[in-house]
């Protein structure tokens, strides 16, 4: 079953929406079943075809993260040890879920995700102090 974007063909009090009843589902308002990026043994990336033709990478599995360091400016290549904490949803620490804004353990210290690895391909963080 496909998820749809699309809007309800009905009134918050029920009845139907006059103005959607001839019209059908359109395929620019199909979406996807999310699968989140979590951490592996190997890094896994797949390209998925998006609007317009074009091809957005997604993170299935992440090893490795970008982290900047602020007082230095620089930024290196290192790998994630363990999820600490994320507040996008209180299980993802559990099954190991990362997401923009989540804490992260790495080999340089702690540092919060600051790219949307689903979105974006990559994992990008900043140290925390």
């Amino acid at each position: 079953m496909a998820v749809w974007h699309g809007k309800s063909r009905r009134k918050f009090t029920g009845g139907l929406l006059r103005a959607l009843r001839a019209r059908m589902k359109r395929k620019y308002e199909m979406g996807r079943i999310t699968v989140h990026t979590t951490l592996g043994e190997e890094e896994v990336r797949t390209s998925v075809r998006v609007r317009g033709g074009n091809k957005k990478v997604r993170v299935r599995r992440a090893v490795y993260a970008n982290v900047a360091d602020p007082r230095t400016g620089k930024v290196q290549k290192v790998k994630i040890l363990s999820l600490i904490e994320n507040k996008a949803h209180r299980h993802f620490i559990r099954s190991g879920v990362i997401t923009k804004g989540a804490v992260i353990e790495t080999e340089l210290g702690n540092a919060r995700v600051t790219s949307r690895p689903n979105q974006h391909g990559v994992v990008n963080a900043v140290l925390i102090q």
